[in-house]
């Protein structure tokens, strides 16, 4: 029972994740899109930091059902504020700051439609907590992380998908027709492998461009060498087996063959290495936003996020770094050993 502990921590730790990705938005309390409400004042403030925000509406506030799944626009300007008082009808704060100055500014009692400072109190000021503290830009960094859950396994997905089909069609035409059409695969599968990986993704998104789609297509393109040598090799073994001759004698298509008998027998490791795969798109797209030239902003990426903060390793604000850190590494680390778990029960 004791043995099974990671497994399950693994599971529960994407599970989580996969929850997060779909309802960040029901979760988070930065609601506008991709959590990118910006507030100078408040900048790379530690874990826990506590302030009074005066929400200032900037028009009409429609809700729409897709707010809860995509974010909505920006519909306040919010400021980081210390005190708040009336005066001729005009709401009077003071801006939160670092410094000894005093910054008071003023609003129209007819921003807030309103026409009693205790009646806007009640509406549009909030005691904000930012649960893992605030960037270089003011922003909820509890928020983008979260929604970066999004980001990372919504990539790993597609990745795997789009390198799972492409390996599966070189594979089985190496794989089951054999002669020159499986010396044209092994060649091509030999080129691809001497290429770095990281190299050949780099390659692909520059030819097609920066941009979150891109990325999909730059990582799926580059990691499906291990599905397509993975299966040629299993259907070179299992189509030499007694129950595939007989089927063949039957008269049945070789796609009757392929889809309904050796693909379900080689199931397994196929799923195994999608696994590892989709750790590996992780990594990569992490790898790719860090050098600037993955997901861009103000899109909230793991890799992105590391990259705007490195720096503030050494300079007393690491946490900026180490958390969307410490949850790559967990999910990363969470998908290969379920992928070595079974890979182990397999063998």
């Amino acid at each position: 029972m004791l043995k099974n502990i990671p497994l399950k921590l693994s599971c529960l730790y994407i599970l989580i994740c996969l929850v997060f990705s779909i309802f960040a938005f029901l979760i988070i309390p930065d609601k506008t899109k991709n959590a990118n409400s910006m507030n100078l004042n408040i900048q790379s403030k530690k874990p826990g930091f506590e302030i009074l925000i005066l929400k200032v509406p900037l028009g009409e506030n429609n809700f729409k059902f897709s707010d809860l799944f995509f974010g909505t626009e920006n519909k306040f300007d919010e400021y980081a504020i210390t005190s708040i008082t009336s005066e001729r009808k005009q709401v009077v704060v003071n801006i939160y700051s670092d410094g000894d100055s005093k910054i008071l500014k003023k609003f129209d009692f007819k921003l807030f439609k309103e026409d009693n400072l205790e009646i806007i109190k009640s509406k549009f000021l909030t005691t904000k907590k930012f649960l893992f503290g605030t960037d270089i830009y003011g922003r909820d960094l509890f928020s983008r992380v979260i929604l970066g859950t999004r980001v990372s396994l919504s990539i790993g997905l597609m990745a795997v998908i789009i390198s799972t089909i492409i390996g599966l069609f070189f594979g089985i035409l190496g794989g089951y027709f054999g002669g020159k059409i499986d010396s044209f695969v092994v060649w091509l599968i030999n080129i691809f492998w001497s290429i770095p990986t990281l190299l050949l993704v780099i390659a692909i998104s520059l030819a097609i461009g920066k941009g979150f789609w891109q990325i999909y297509i730059a990582i799926g393109f580059s990691i499906w060498v291990e599905v397509a040598r993975l299966v040629r090799g299993k259907i070179k073994s299992e189509k030499e087996k007694d129950y595939i001759t007989a089927v063949k004698v039957l008269g049945i298509s070789d796609f009757r063959i392929i889809i309904n008998h050796i693909l379900p027998n080689i199931m397994g490791p196929i799923l195994i290495i999608s696994a590892t795969n989709f750790a590996s798109s992780i990594l990569l797209e992490s790898g790719l936003s860090f050098l600037g030239i993955g997901t861009q902003p103000p899109l909230p990426s793991w890799g992105y996020m590391i990259k705007e903060n490195y720096q503030y390793i050494l300079l007393g604000n690491a946490y900026l770094a180490l958390i969307p850190g410490f949850f790559l590494m967990i999910l990363v680390t969470s998908f290969i050993y379920i992928s070595n778990y079974y890979s182990e029960i397999i063998k």
